[in-house]
Protein backbone atom coordinates (compact mmCIF):
# COMPACT_ATOMS: atom_id res chain seq x y z
CA UNK A 1 0.00 0.00 0.00
CA UNK A 2 1.29 3.47 -0.85
CA UNK A 3 0.28 6.50 1.21
CA UNK A 4 1.36 10.12 1.48
CA UNK A 5 3.93 8.96 4.03
CA UNK A 6 5.55 6.33 1.81
CA UNK A 7 5.28 2.63 1.05
CA UNK A 8 3.42 0.73 3.78
CA UNK A 9 3.24 -3.02 4.25
CA UNK A 10 1.46 -4.90 7.05
CA UNK A 11 2.46 -8.56 7.21
CA UNK A 12 2.25 -11.46 9.68
CA UNK A 13 5.49 -12.51 11.36
CA UNK A 14 6.19 -16.05 10.09
CA UNK A 15 8.21 -16.83 13.22
CA UNK A 16 5.63 -15.91 15.86
CA UNK A 17 1.87 -16.57 15.84
CA UNK A 18 -0.53 -13.62 16.26
CA UNK A 19 2.30 -11.16 15.60
CA UNK A 20 2.33 -8.65 12.76
CA UNK A 21 4.97 -6.29 11.40
CA UNK A 22 4.24 -2.86 9.98
CA UNK A 23 6.87 -1.65 7.51
CA UNK A 24 7.22 1.97 6.42
CA UNK A 25 9.43 2.39 3.36
CA UNK A 26 10.66 -1.19 4.00
CA UNK A 27 11.77 -0.23 7.53
CA UNK A 28 10.10 -2.02 10.51
CA UNK A 29 7.95 0.60 12.18
CA UNK A 30 5.77 -1.51 14.50
CA UNK A 31 5.47 -5.04 15.86
CA UNK A 32 2.05 -5.98 17.19
CA UNK A 33 1.43 -9.10 19.26
CA UNK A 34 -2.35 -9.51 19.32
CA UNK A 35 -2.20 -12.31 21.88
CA UNK A 36 0.00 -10.37 24.31
CA UNK A 37 0.14 -6.55 23.97
CA UNK A 38 2.84 -6.53 26.65
CA UNK A 39 5.22 -8.31 24.29
CA UNK A 40 7.35 -5.65 22.61
CA UNK A 41 9.97 -6.23 19.94
CA UNK A 42 11.40 -2.88 18.84
CA UNK A 43 13.81 -1.45 21.39
CA UNK A 44 12.63 2.12 21.12
CA UNK A 45 9.06 0.93 21.79
CA UNK A 46 10.39 -0.87 24.86
CA UNK A 47 11.89 2.42 26.01
CA UNK A 48 8.59 4.21 25.40
CA UNK A 49 6.80 1.52 27.40
CA UNK A 50 9.22 2.10 30.26
CA UNK A 51 8.33 5.78 30.23
CA UNK A 52 4.63 4.89 30.35
CA UNK A 53 5.39 2.57 33.27
CA UNK A 54 6.73 5.37 35.43
CA UNK A 55 4.24 8.15 34.69
CA UNK A 56 1.99 7.00 37.53
CA UNK A 57 1.75 4.25 40.15
CA UNK A 58 1.82 0.74 38.64
CA UNK A 59 -1.52 -0.19 37.11
CA UNK A 60 -3.07 3.24 37.64
CA UNK A 61 -4.91 4.71 34.63
CA UNK A 62 -3.32 7.62 32.82
CA UNK A 63 -4.29 10.17 30.15
CA UNK A 64 -2.10 9.65 27.09
CA UNK A 65 -1.79 11.39 23.74
CA UNK A 66 -0.07 9.52 20.91
CA UNK A 67 0.99 11.71 18.00
CA UNK A 68 1.47 9.10 15.29
CA UNK A 69 -0.41 5.81 15.36
CA UNK A 70 1.60 3.20 13.47
CA UNK A 71 0.47 -0.26 14.49
CA UNK A 72 -0.89 1.11 17.80
CA UNK A 73 1.66 -0.96 19.71
CA UNK A 74 2.11 1.44 22.61
CA UNK A 75 -1.60 2.31 23.05
CA UNK A 76 -2.29 -1.43 23.24
CA UNK A 77 0.47 -1.80 25.86
CA UNK A 78 -0.89 1.04 28.00
CA UNK A 79 -4.43 -0.34 27.76
CA UNK A 80 -3.17 -3.76 28.92
CA UNK A 81 -0.96 -2.52 31.75
CA UNK A 82 -3.08 0.40 32.90
CA UNK A 83 -6.77 -0.56 32.51
CA UNK A 84 -9.10 2.42 32.42
CA UNK A 85 -6.54 4.72 30.80
CA UNK A 86 -7.96 7.33 28.45
CA UNK A 87 -5.90 7.48 25.28
CA UNK A 88 -6.11 9.55 22.12
CA UNK A 89 -4.28 8.68 18.90
CA UNK A 90 -3.67 11.39 16.30
CA UNK A 91 -2.61 10.40 12.78
CA UNK A 92 -2.99 12.07 9.40
CA UNK A 93 -2.85 8.82 7.45
CA UNK A 94 -6.50 7.74 7.32
CA UNK A 95 -5.77 4.84 4.96
CA UNK A 96 -3.13 3.36 7.26
CA UNK A 97 -5.28 3.71 10.37
CA UNK A 98 -8.22 2.04 8.63
CA UNK A 99 -6.07 -0.95 7.63
CA UNK A 100 -4.46 -1.28 11.07
CA UNK A 101 -7.80 -1.16 12.87
CA UNK A 102 -9.36 -3.67 10.47
CA UNK A 103 -6.52 -6.21 10.33
CA UNK A 104 -5.31 -5.72 13.92
CA UNK A 105 -8.47 -4.93 15.90
CA UNK A 106 -8.19 -3.47 19.36
CA UNK A 107 -9.43 -5.36 22.39
CA UNK A 108 -12.84 -4.46 23.76
CA UNK A 109 -12.96 -1.63 26.30
CA UNK A 110 -9.53 -0.34 25.33
CA UNK A 111 -10.72 3.30 25.64
CA UNK A 112 -8.62 4.47 22.70
CA UNK A 113 -10.00 7.38 20.67
CA UNK A 114 -8.83 8.10 17.12
CA UNK A 115 -8.64 11.37 15.26
CA UNK A 116 -7.44 11.75 11.69
CA UNK A 117 -5.76 15.08 12.11
CA UNK A 118 -2.48 16.97 12.15
CA UNK A 119 -0.32 16.43 15.22
CA UNK A 120 0.56 20.08 15.69
CA UNK A 121 -3.04 21.21 15.29
CA UNK A 122 -4.04 18.70 17.96
CA UNK A 123 -1.47 20.05 20.41
CA UNK A 124 -2.35 23.64 19.61
CA UNK A 125 -6.00 23.04 20.53
CA UNK A 126 -5.35 20.90 23.63
CA UNK A 127 -6.49 22.24 26.97
CA UNK A 128 -3.77 23.02 29.52
CA UNK A 129 -2.60 20.20 31.81
CA UNK A 130 -4.71 17.60 29.99
CA UNK A 131 -2.27 14.68 29.68
CA UNK A 132 0.09 12.63 31.82
CA UNK A 133 1.99 11.30 28.80
CA UNK A 134 2.50 12.71 25.30
CA UNK A 135 4.47 10.84 22.65
CA UNK A 136 5.54 12.13 19.24
CA UNK A 137 6.40 9.19 17.00
CA UNK A 138 5.69 10.57 13.54
CA UNK A 139 7.86 9.39 10.68
CA UNK A 140 7.27 10.27 7.03
CA UNK A 141 9.35 9.42 3.97
CA UNK A 142 11.42 12.53 4.81
CA UNK A 143 11.87 11.81 8.52
CA UNK A 144 10.22 13.53 11.48
CA UNK A 145 8.34 16.62 10.20
CA UNK A 146 10.08 19.89 11.00
CA UNK A 147 6.95 21.49 12.48
CA UNK A 148 7.01 18.91 15.29
CA UNK A 149 10.59 19.66 16.32
CA UNK A 150 10.64 23.36 17.23
CA UNK A 151 10.66 25.26 20.52
CA UNK A 152 7.21 26.58 19.70
CA UNK A 153 5.85 23.05 19.37
CA UNK A 154 7.67 21.76 22.48
CA UNK A 155 6.29 24.69 24.49
CA UNK A 156 2.75 23.79 23.45
CA UNK A 157 3.39 20.17 24.44
CA UNK A 158 4.66 21.23 27.88
CA UNK A 159 1.53 23.32 28.41
CA UNK A 160 -0.68 20.30 27.61
CA UNK A 161 1.12 18.07 30.16
CA UNK A 162 -0.07 17.87 33.74
CA UNK A 163 2.46 18.57 36.47
CA UNK A 164 5.00 15.74 36.52
CA UNK A 165 3.85 14.50 33.13
CA UNK A 166 6.34 13.27 30.57
CA UNK A 167 6.94 13.89 26.88
CA UNK A 168 8.83 11.56 24.56
CA UNK A 169 10.06 12.42 21.06
CA UNK A 170 11.41 9.72 18.77
CA UNK A 171 13.91 10.93 16.16
CA UNK A 172 16.50 9.39 13.87
CA UNK A 173 20.08 10.58 13.58
CA UNK A 174 23.71 9.46 13.31
CA UNK A 175 27.12 10.86 14.21
CA UNK A 176 28.04 13.69 14.52
CA UNK A 177 24.42 14.19 15.76
CA UNK A 178 24.01 17.76 14.59
CA UNK A 179 20.26 17.24 14.42
CA UNK A 180 19.90 15.41 17.74
CA UNK A 181 22.03 17.92 19.65
CA UNK A 182 19.78 20.77 18.56
CA UNK A 183 16.70 18.73 19.45
CA UNK A 184 17.99 18.20 22.97
CA UNK A 185 18.65 21.95 23.24
CA UNK A 186 15.11 22.56 21.99
CA UNK A 187 13.48 20.35 24.61
CA UNK A 188 15.66 21.90 27.30
CA UNK A 189 14.23 25.29 26.37
CA UNK A 190 10.71 24.03 27.10
CA UNK A 191 11.08 21.45 29.89
CA UNK A 192 12.64 21.46 33.32
CA UNK A 193 14.49 18.17 32.84
CA UNK A 194 15.52 16.23 29.72
CA UNK A 195 17.04 12.82 29.04
CA UNK A 196 18.37 11.16 25.87
CA UNK A 197 18.20 7.38 25.31
CA UNK A 198 19.78 5.43 22.45
CA UNK A 199 21.64 2.23 21.68
CA UNK A 200 25.41 2.23 22.30
CA UNK A 201 26.39 1.54 18.68
CA UNK A 202 24.28 4.47 17.52
CA UNK A 203 25.94 6.80 20.02
CA UNK A 204 29.36 5.47 18.98
CA UNK A 205 28.63 6.46 15.39
CA UNK A 206 28.31 3.01 13.85
CA UNK A 207 24.89 3.58 12.26
CA UNK A 208 21.78 5.72 12.10
CA UNK A 209 19.21 4.79 14.70
CA UNK A 210 16.46 5.86 17.06
CA UNK A 211 17.20 8.47 19.69
CA UNK A 212 14.48 8.97 22.26
CA UNK A 213 14.30 12.36 23.94
CA UNK A 214 12.33 12.61 27.17
CA UNK A 215 11.22 15.87 28.73
CA UNK A 216 9.28 16.59 31.90
CA UNK A 217 8.14 19.54 33.94
CA UNK A 218 9.06 17.42 36.98
CA UNK A 219 12.37 15.64 37.59
CA UNK A 220 14.19 12.81 35.79
CA UNK A 221 17.09 12.67 38.23
CA UNK A 222 16.51 9.03 39.18
CA UNK A 223 15.19 7.94 35.79
CA UNK A 224 15.76 4.25 35.09
CA UNK A 225 14.49 1.77 32.53
CA UNK A 226 12.17 -0.91 33.83
CA UNK A 227 10.67 -4.28 32.98
CA UNK A 228 10.30 -4.05 29.17
CA UNK A 229 14.07 -3.64 28.84
CA UNK A 230 15.14 -6.79 30.67
CA UNK A 231 15.57 -8.75 27.43
CA UNK A 232 17.21 -5.90 25.51
CA UNK A 233 20.80 -4.72 25.56
CA UNK A 234 21.18 -1.81 27.95
CA UNK A 235 20.76 1.54 26.17
CA UNK A 236 22.82 4.62 26.82
CA UNK A 237 21.09 7.22 29.00
CA UNK A 238 22.43 10.76 29.01
CA UNK A 239 21.34 13.18 31.72
CA UNK A 240 22.85 16.16 33.52
CA UNK A 241 26.52 16.80 32.78
CA UNK A 242 26.70 13.98 30.23
CA UNK A 243 23.89 15.60 28.29
CA UNK A 244 25.61 18.99 28.61
CA UNK A 245 28.67 17.54 26.86
CA UNK A 246 26.52 15.94 24.15
CA UNK A 247 24.68 19.19 23.39
CA UNK A 248 27.81 21.33 23.38
CA UNK A 249 27.14 24.69 21.76
CA UNK A 250 23.98 23.60 19.92
CA UNK A 251 21.08 26.06 20.00
CA UNK A 252 17.33 25.40 20.16
CA UNK A 253 15.38 25.13 16.92
CA UNK A 254 12.67 27.69 16.15
CA UNK A 255 9.86 27.32 13.64
CA UNK A 256 11.75 29.58 11.28
CA UNK A 257 14.77 27.27 10.98
CA UNK A 258 13.31 23.82 11.74
CA UNK A 259 14.06 20.99 9.30
CA UNK A 260 12.94 17.38 8.98
CA UNK A 261 15.00 14.76 10.78
CA UNK A 262 17.26 12.42 8.81
CA UNK A 263 15.01 9.79 7.18
CA UNK A 264 14.99 6.12 8.04
CA UNK A 265 16.98 3.84 5.75
CA UNK A 266 16.46 0.10 5.21
CA UNK A 267 18.74 -2.02 7.41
Amino acid sequence: MSTDFGAVDLAPDPNQPDTWVLFLNYFPQSYVNLADPRSLRLKYIQWLASIADRVADPGAPIRALHLGGGGLTLPRYVAATRPGSVQRVIDRDAALMEVVRRVLPLRANSSIEFRISDARDSIRTSLPRTYDLIITDVLTRDGVPARLTSVEFATMVEAALDQGGQYALNILDSAPFDYARRQVATLRAAFGDVCLICEPDVLHGDRIGNLLLVGTNGCLGTWTLTEPEVHASAPVRLLGNQLDRFVGDAHPVADADAVDSPPAVPM
